[in-house]
């Protein structure tokens, strides 16, 4: 059954990919995108400074899904701005002095002969234990590197990476996010990797896409054209953030606005304790659920350069403790026009999520590993810091999950993407959801023109 004229609109909170995908699929439903920010994209925005551009950090378009491939070739066919790349991904990690293919785990030839022994020894007793089927499902992450990969395996790349990447150690997150972002290689593909025959192209994402004038919030700009902009039945709230949600009185108060808004439906894409703190009518279980769940605060750098960089790389892993910093980018690496002629733009990502940050030790690792021929390149070097990054997999993390989930799906409202699912997914992946949402909503309004 369609709305009728009178039912109250199906309110989006956040216009991120995922509500920017709702709103698309929304189309002659009436809806109202509220975002705070000035523009829409949420994490999927871009900068240009001094004719650099930088996404925040490395937003590179990886598809799956019949559905999201076809979606994106309609939003860039004909594009008056920019079309789409396909880019074949070149990883590396540094380690040990030595500029390795990614993954670690599948190319250790390079490294120190000595720490190649380790990791196979350690590898194939790890494999011959699985094999006796000894030992108990991996608890933790960590667990988790060590049955798959061996302690030596572990040692030197996943327990510092991720020690880096988190700020704690592993041992601390269990393993349920792992499955599809961790490539899994066999153990010929292991040692022949060891040996010098390198093994690329594996993992979920062996080439990606990318707006080749530059800059990944060519995507949510074009969600916004063929789903928001110029539509009777949409509106675009920005600069406009939750007040409180109401979910008794089916309503949302906005700020700027004096009245409150109802609605026939309500997805978010909210921080889910965000969400959950501007909602008073939450049970407690509920809040006590939200005041559980953690995550990873960012700190990174925008670095412009006065020179081209030496290296090939789209981003590098850098585990070792001693670098301050644990993932390297370059952007115009992957499409030249996001820095101008003869010049790189990279993201740094930083270990330390607080205090004054040590340019001078970052600028001296650069050189160190190799993104830059010398300090000297550095042109500049901006700070900026994102309040929600990963969200933390605990042992508080499903149940608390499951019980704020539970409480909104029963109250009516779909909190879904990155944050609002309170997940570990990528751009395609809130798009999805961003689709699945509005199939649901177009349901709840339906259901209530029923009644």
């Amino acid at each position: 059954m369609s709305p009728t004229p009178s039912s109250p609109p199906v309110v989006i909170l956040g216009a991120g990919l995922t509500g920017l995908s709702a709103a698309y699929h929304l189309q002659g439903v009436p809806r109202v995108l509220v975002e705070r920010a000035a523009v829409v994209g949420g994490k999927a925005r871009s900068e240009r400074v001094r004719g650099h551009t930088f996404d925040i950090t490395g937003h590179w378009l990886h598809l799956r899904d019949p559905r999201m491939q076809a979606l994106v070739a309609r939003l860039f066919a004909d594009h008056q701005e920019t079309t789409l790349a396909r880019i074949d991904r070149v990883t590396r990690v540094f380690s040990h002095g030595a500029l390795l293919a990614y993954p670690f785990q599948a190319n250790l030839h390079g490294l120190p002969l000595e720490i190649v022994q380790e990791c196979l020894v350690e590898l194939v007793a790890a494999r011959e234990r699985a094999a006796r089927g000894e030992g108990e499902a991996p608890a933790s992450f960590e667990e988790f590197a060590v049955a798959r990969f061996g302690k030596g395996i572990a040692r030197h790349f996943f327990v510092p990476y991720n020690t880096k990447l988190w700020g704690m150690n592993p041992d601390q997150l269990t393993a349920d996010w792992v499955s599809r972002f961790i490539p899994i290689p066999d153990t010929a593909q292991i040692i022949g990797g060891a040996i010098g025959l390198r093994q690329e192209g594996l993992g979920y994402n062996a080439h990606f896409l990318y707006p080749k004038t530059g800059g990944i919030d060519h995507l949510p700009r074009a969600l916004r054209r063929a789903g928001v902009d110029g539509r009777e039945e949409a509106e675009l709230l920005l600069d406009t953030a939750l007040e409180e949600l109401d979910v008794t009185g089916r309503r949302v108060k906005l700020t700027g606005e004096g009245d409150w808004r109802e609605y026939g439906a309500l997805i978010s894409s909210v921080p889910l304790p965000e969400l959950i703190k501007r909602t008073p009518g939450a049970p407690a279980e509920v809040r006590a659920a939200a005041s559980r769940l953690r995550w990873v605060r960012w700190r990174y750098l925008n670095v412009g350069t006065r020179a081209p960089v030496p290296v090939d790389y789209h981003w590098v892993y850098v585990p070792e403790l001693r670098y301050p910093f644990f993932r390297v980018g370059v952007f115009s690496n992957a499409v030249s026009s996001m820095a101008p002629a003869g010049r790189a733009s990279l993201y740094v990502e930083l270990n330390a999520r607080e205090g004054p940050v040590d340019e001078r030790a970052v600028a001296a690792g650069l050189a160190e590993i190799g993104a830059v021929r010398r300090v000297e390149d550095i042109a500049f070097m901006d700070v900026r810091e994102v309040e929600y990054a990963y969200v933390v997999f605990d042992d508080a993390y499903a149940s608390s999950t499951k019980t704020i989930h539970d409480w909104l799906a029963r109250v009516g409202v779909r909190s879904c993407g990155r944050y609002g699912a309170w997940i570990y997914n990528s751009m395609e992946d809130s798009m999805i959801q961003g689709l699945e949402a509005a199939s649901w909503a177009k349901d709840q309004v339906a259901r209530g023109a029923a009644r």
